[in-house]
């Protein structure tokens, strides 16, 4: 079955779709995007995506393309459109089509694009195995709660933990506290067997898988602390994982080739994993590779 992509009011083959030369997100990155996870034929954590994507654009002063209802509708469709059980829908929202000029154009009229791509997620060895995460100079800017297109250093960051044979590359500031992945949140559990997650402030996304799995912690009674933790705390952490839109809570046991904990995903990690596909009404879509 052909992709479906919907570009500016029309749903197009994947192959036909394009924007314009002269739109802003290709030429400056002035532009947000959201990716909300199908799972089972159904959007997981959409409000909160949406609401994300609502505070993106203000902080940018990019208008809506089109009212937040209509939006829902154009998600669903994509969905049926492309016969979508397992995927990842990609929302982008840019400023538009302009001539070259670094200030905004004067009545701008915003680009949106939506696409959906199969996913099969993470196969079972992955969640019985754990994967493993680098550190890196976190080089973004000091905006990076506005989910922005602007991935240039994430970009960087994916292909040096890929060459270094790592799922993750986990960002460090200049104090050598962990920030967050370049895709994903970054989780510890301290040998008193806290969870702990950076706080959220204009250093990091605050991540809507993140705050579904805080409101599992408490709904569990888990004990959790928002805070920045460092490298060598992570180090000698009796567990770590990565949450994300795709990746929910994923185990990590390497981080710069050191063993977390006894080198397995830890039972935390993997209640709240359990617990968040019963938060958004799905069983665990893992694959049998």
């Amino acid at each position: 079955m052909p992709r479906i992509a919907y570009v500016n009011g029309r749903y197009l083959l994947h192959g036909d779709a394009a924007v314009h030369v002269e739109d802003r997100g290709f030429q400056f990155a002035d532009g947000v995007y959201e990716v909300v996870t199908i799972v089972d034929g159904k959007p997981a954590d959409a409000d909160g995506h949406l609401t994300r994507l609502s505070r993106s654009l203000k902080e940018l002063s990019i208008p809506w393309p089109v009212k937040p209802a209509t939006l829902r509708f154009i998600m669903g469709e994509m969905v049926r459109r492309n016969r979508a059980r397992h995927a990842l829908l990609y929302i982008q929202i840019t400023r538009g089509a302009a001539p070259r000029d670094f200030k905004f154009p004067k009545n701008p009229a915003p680009t949106l694009v939506l696409t959906c791509r199969r996913t099969a997620f993470q196969p079972a060895s992955t969640l019985e195995n754990g994967v493993a995460v680098i550190t890196m100079p976190d080089i973004r800017w000091l905006r990076r709660d506005i989910k922005s297109t602007s991935l240039l250093p994430q970009v960087l960051g994916k292909q040096k933990a890929a060459e270094a044979g790592a799922f993750e590359g986990w960002m460090v500031d200049d104090n050598g506290f962990v920030t967050e992945g370049c895709s994903s949140n970054a989780w510890i559990v301290t040998g008193d067997g806290i969870l702990v997650t950076r706080q959220p402030s204009n250093e990091i996304l605050n991540g809507i898988t993140r705050l579904s799995i805080l409101d599992c912690a408490r709904d569990l009674g888990i004990r959790f602390e928002e805070r920045a933790f460092s490298v060598a705390e992570a180090y000698t952490a009796r567990e770590a994982f990565i949450s994300s839109a795709s990746t929910f809570a994923l185990p990590v046991t390497r981080i710069d080739g050191k063993t977390i904990g006894d080198g397995r995903p830890g039972p935390l990690c993997l209640r709240l994993r359990q617990a968040y596909m019963d938060h958004i009404g799905s069983t665990d879509p893992v694959s049998a590779k």
